[in-house]
């Protein structure tokens, strides 16, 4: 009898009628705040095991729930059944451009902007606008150089809870995401989807003034830049002005020397980690960029993009003074000397300076047999 207002006490102490002992426990771990699942990946940790499992779809992408109607999968039960709504028509709130629904009417009114192309959030130090509240607060991040969310391995800081639990992965040494082309496997899926255009040569990001197109959005954002000429980063040493912080990062290494990645086959240093990814194809003897006109695979895709140019003729890069073009854009720096009469390769022995790097090579070997030529960078 005692037991039975014991229960009946828990009962009214909070406000919940529980049937099993199970569920009581679950219960009262919400109230106190005890949360024994713990992700391997991140170390999150939460008050009931499936909220965990939930929460593991985040790093392997996992997306169990499928619309049987059109197709598209849901990592949660509750997003596929407010997805389901733009099906049955039970959302309140319909759009009427494109009759889409939406359960809140919040949500109508942030999809209503990418009809109007409304960004009512601006930036006041930049300018930048954006369509939600969140994104600016975001932004706003990237100019006081807030990064609150920090990886307990390595150090490493984040603006966003979502950067830190993707790269956490770098540390678990997972590859979910595998390309069914050549089996290469990627520990986030945005990695993979680059990596399948290489197979493709897919481009779906083209700029609207130029006419280049990229792989990614980023990549055209950055292209962008270069013709507003905004250049928001500036060199302290040489005031070099840079369009990317992470260019003027780059650019430092050209002062400091620093070398940061490694190749571990060789030993070869690079100040970016792109050189690196660059130089390893000469290990594995990997050539990803193929040619679609004669079939001809290259390691780098700037070396693809320069090849096909001989296909189509096409000289995208002119000389400002005589308007002469070329394929490429060294040439037109070096082509640029016979207007100002710049001769940078001098000769150390007798002083004689050339317009040309094989001139001075030549002059060398010709004037000076047996000397040790310099090499110029």
């Amino acid at each position: 009898m005692s037991k039975m207002k014991h229960d009946t006490g828990i009962d009214e102490i909070y406000g919940s009628t529980v049937l099993q002992k199970n569920s009581l426990n679950q219960h009262i771990q919400v109230d106190t705040r005890e949360k024994p699942y713990s992700c391997e990946i991140c170390n999150k940790s939460f008050s009931r095991k499936e909220y965990l499992t939930q929460h593991i779809r985040v790093h392997t992408g996992e997306k169990p729930y499928t619309c049987e109607i059109c197709g598209t999968s849901f990592a949660q039960r509750g997003t596929l059944a407010s997805h389901m709504t733009v099906h049955t028509g039970e959302g309140s709130h319909v759009c009427q451009i494109c009759s889409k629904a939406f359960s809140a009417k919040g949500h109508l009114k942030q999809h209503i902007r990418t009809h109007t192309g409304e960004r009512p959030y601006s930036c006041e130090v930049c300018q930048n606008t954006f369509t939600r509240k969140s994104a600016l607060a975001r932004h706003m991040k990237t100019h006081t150089g807030e990064k609150p969310y920090s990886c307990e391995i390595c150090g490493t800081s984040f603006i966003q809870k979502t950067h830190l639990i993707t790269h956490a992965i770098i540390h678990s040494g997972e590859k979910p995401f595998t390309c069914e082309i050549c089996s290469q496997s990627f520990s986030r899926i945005a990695h993979l989807q680059k990596h399948i255009r290489e197979h493709t040569g897919e481009n779906p990001y083209c700029c609207d003034i130029c006419g280049n197109s990229f792989t990614e959005k980023s990549a055209m954002t950055r292209h962008m830049k270069r013709h507003t000429g905004e250049k928001p980063y500036s060199c302290e040493i040489c005031g070099n002005s840079f369009t990317e912080k992470g260019d003027m990062t780059s650019h430092m290494r050209t002062h400091t020397g620093e070398k940061p990645y490694s190749c571990e086959i060789c030993g070869n240093c690079f100040a970016r980690k792109s050189y690196l990814a660059t130089h390893m194809r000469t290990h594995t003897g990997e050539k990803p960029y193929s040619c679609e006109v004669c079939s001809k695979s290259f390691s780098q895709l700037s070396t693809l993009q320069m090849h096909i140019r001989r296909h189509t003729g096409e000289k995208p890069f002119s000389c400002e003074i005589c308007n002469k073009s070329f394929t490429v854009k060294g040439k037109v720096n070096i082509h640029i000397r016979s207007h100002t009469g710049e001769k940078p390769y001098s000769c150390e022995f007798c002083g004689i300076s050339f317009v040309y790097k094989t001139s001075h090579t030549r002059h060398i070997k010709q004037t000076h047999p047996g000397k040790t030529i310099v090499k110029y960078a």
